[in-house]
């Protein structure tokens, strides 16, 4: 898991377009979707993934969700994120039985730096199957050549060493630890050190089962 780009965010960058629209995506047995914020199920599997223990431990949101209200006033968010171009969040699902397995997002789009951030979970039942690998492969390929990205960048907690593997897998270099880059677990007053992995439109597609 990993969300640094959920604590930041930069209002002075320029989205790309007010008419963004975002394509289904499809691959390695999953299909990446928009969250609905009028569905009681994706609500529901929202604040799942965000009160989960799991994923308290390493990322610590700006607003943090605790009910239901929480849940789909943070998706309605999501939604109008999406809409505007600076950010794509997607439900990921499996592809033959349609169940919510995590997210995954696309975060700080700018098209004029062509620069942009990753940030995903994966519920707990789905946890095992490599899920984050195959969603975070997905949505890079389409950020790196639809979307006409050329850097992507994935930072997650120091010590979260699953995240580290995840985003080698999938071809994001480590490239440096950033100071206090992101806040502790459940605090806003404390920060800790930051892994930081770049990908970019160059580098060579990587290699999955």
């Amino acid at each position: 898991m990993s969300s640094v780009d959920a604590q930041h965010t930069d209002p002075a960058s320029p989205s790309p377009s007010s008419s963004f629209s975002l394509p289904d995506l499809y691959g390695h047995g999953i299909r990446l979707r928009l969250w609905d914020a009028d569905s009681d199920a994706d609500v529901e599997a929202w604040l799942r993934g965000l009160t989960d223990p799991e994923f308290r431990r390493w990322n610590t949101p700006l607003k943090q969700v605790d009910d239901l209200a929480d849940a789909r006033e943070s998706l309605r968010a999501k939604a109008l994120a999406s809409t505007d171009g600076s950010a794509a969040s997607y439900c990921v699902t499996d592809a033959a039985s349609g169940a919510v397995l995590g997210h995954i997002g696309v975060n700080m789009i700018d098209l004029v730096l062509s620069v942009a951030r990753v940030g995903y979970w994966v519920l707990p039942e789905a946890r095992g199957q490599g899920v984050a690998v195959r969603a975070l492969a997905l949505a890079s390929r389409w950020a790196l050549t639809d979307l006409g990205i050329h850097r992507l960048e994935l930072g997650h907690a120091l010590g979260h060493e699953a995240s580290c593997r995840i985003a080698e897998r999938c071809g994001f270099r480590y490239e440096g630890t950033l100071r206090g880059a992101m806040w502790e677990a459940g605090r806003q007053d404390a920060f800790r050190d930051v892994h930081l992995h770049g990908r970019i439109a160059t580098d060579p597609e990587p290699q999955l089962p």
